[in-house]
């Protein structure tokens, strides 16, 4: 009888062992009906939030676009960068990429507090990221497309990951094919996913050398800018990265760099005699090809998840772990 319990004992802890792999295994599986079951009013509670956030502020669409970009660049899709600092780590918030420009936190906060009334301890964070990302975009007159669900949310964050893996702002062609590649992401998505910079704005600090030093820039563009971003401070000073159309999810973008009206130096260095020239010009062309790459492109992104080894969790708070 000893033997008998002692190996049904052995069974039942493979059994648990193999049912825990089976989770963790399945939490890799991303599917838009992942929570069809487990919390059917998702997206919906997620869409009214967003539309909340963006009734208020226009920009937040690209802000919260922004969050999603600077957390799936760094270990995966995983909410990491939500995180705030904790004695036992420094987290991807102040990195130099994020700090004092990562924005629209307390809308993924929000946001959170519905979906948990609703649905407790089932939606991770990097869901709603995803989601609130898609939507950001629709509401801001982009495309609309289905979200694959199922992320799990990291119970870490590391500030020197943020820095070494997020593209800056002076990033030549061959850097950002490279930062892309890295993530198994195209040239041509790399491109695509640029034109996130039809929406949004950035600091002064961020392209100042390219308004008064680079050459290949508009010169009625360039001065138009000198006017809130002078040779020294108002390094907070904003400017739009689109001059058109700053909070709609156009074309326009592409546009621009063929009149060498590219905000940053690593926008036109998209359109600046190398290999991308000629994608640029067909999105400047087609807002319906940039739409359909952008959409492709977005899906390979949200689809970096996290490594094998990471510990995982659906957090209860977005900003820290359970």
């Amino acid at each position: 009888m000893a033997a008998f319990t002692t190996r049904s004992a052995a069974f039942l802890g493979l059994a648990v062992v193999l049912c825990v792999l089976a989770g963790a295994a399945r939490a890799q599986q991303l599917s838009p009906n992942f929570y069809s079951t487990s919390c059917p009013n998702l997206a919906p509670i997620v869409r009214l939030g967003m539309t909340s956030a963006v009734q208020t502020e226009r920009r937040m669409g690209a802000s919260i676009l922004r969050l999603f970009f600077h957390d799936c660049f760094v270990n995966g899709c995983d909410g990491s960068i939500l995180l705030d600092d904790t004695s036992t780590f420094i987290g991807e918030k102040n990195a130099g990429p994020n700090a004092n420009s990562a924005r629209g936190f307390e809308v993924i906060d929000a946001i959170k507090t519905q979906v948990e009334a609703a649905c407790r301890a089932t939606v991770s964070c990097a869901d709603i990221l995803a989601l609130a990302a898609r939507d950001g975009v629709n509401l801001l007159g982009g495309p609309n497309w289905s979200v694959p669900l199922g992320r799990k949310d990291s119970r870490t964050a590391s500030q020197s990951a943020a820095s070494a893996n997020l593209p800056g702002p002076g990033s030549s062609l061959a850097t950002l094919i490279t930062m892309f590649g890295n993530k198994n992401l195209s040239p041509r998505d790399m491109t695509a996913l640029s034109g996130a910079h039809t929406i949004g704005r950035s600091q002064c600090q961020f392209f100042r050398n390219r308004i008064y030093n680079e050459t290949n820039i508009n010169a009625s563009f360039a001065t138009l800018r000198q006017g809130t971003c002078p040779r020294s401070g108002g390094n907070t000073n904003l400017a739009p990265f689109d001059v058109q159309t700053a909070d709609g999810f156009d074309n326009a973008y592409y546009q621009n760099l063929v009149g060498q009206r590219g905000l940053l130096h690593s926008d036109q260095e998209l359109f600046n005699g190398g290999s991308q020239n000629a994608l640029v010009q067909q999105y400047s062309n087609s807002p319906s090809q940039f739409s359909a790459d952008f959409v492709t492109a977005m899906l390979k992104m949200g689809g970096l998840l996290p490594s094998s080894g990471t510990q995982t969790e659906v957090r209860l708070n977005c900003r820290r772990p359970n």
